[in-house]
Order: structure tokens, then C-alpha cells, then sequence
């Protein structure tokens, strides 16, 4: 299960409402553009196609079937400050995080035999 935090569980439900689909967003992984391996968290206040993969007060959370296993532990979290804010996606293991803290890629090992 996807965890989402008190404040990105109160900011989803806000754009949810803004956007006319109260308590219902869709999250997905997007890849890079530049097919580097990075991936980054993408929220939509609309439901398009997906399972329920978390719930809390009055919010469901929907993804991509295809992605309940890489967001299944992972966490959201929400900023805010001075210049605006955003969401940010905790890091999987075996992953290195974004500089933006809204994405990750998983580490290329080596194996020398």
C-alpha cells in the first residue's frame, strides 16, 4: 500500500475538490523524456484508469495496476513554502533520488565475475 502523509493526504483532497473529482486523485510514475531510467511522480485530480492502491480521510488514492508493486511501501509527502510547493516520493531501495525529490532511478550494478 501507497502511505500518504497528513499533508499531501489535506493537498490532494484540496486539488480533488478544485478540480471536481472530490476525494478521487490518480497517481503515476512518468519516465524521463530523456530515457535516462528516472521516474517521476505525477498527480491528477481526475480519475482516469486504475485500482485503488490508498485511502485515507476522504481521500482514494488510484494508479496504474501496471505500478502498484514499485508505489506498493513508497510514501508521498507534501511542501510548502515561500516560493510554492509540491509533492515529494520517498525513495525505493536500490534507487537514488532525484535532486528534485519527486522522483528516482534504480541503481545499475555491476557484477564482476
Amino acid at each position: 500500500m501507497l502511505i500518504v502523509t497528513n499533508s499531501a493526504s489535506s493537498e490532494l483532497l484540496r486539488q480533488s475538490i478544485s478540480r471536481g473529482s472530490p476525494g478521487e486523485v490518480y497517481v503515476h510514475l512518468q519516465p524521463d523524456k530523456f530515457e535516462e531510467g528516472w521516474m517521476f511522480l505525477r498527480v491528477c485530480a481526475r480519475n482516469t484508469n486504475g485500482i485503488p492502491i490508498a485511502r485515507t480521510d476522504g481521500l482514494t488514492v488510484y494508479a496504474p495496476e501496471s505500478q502498484k508493486n514499485l508505489l506498493n511501501g513508497l510514501t508521498i509527502d507534501h511542501y510548502q513554502d515561500l516560493t510554492g510547493g509540491g509533492f515529494l516520493i520517498s525513495t525505493p531501495a536500490g534507487a537514488e533520488k532525484s535532486t528534485c525529490g519527486s522522483g528516482f532511478k534504480f541503481i545499475k550494478t555491476n557484477y564482476l565475475t
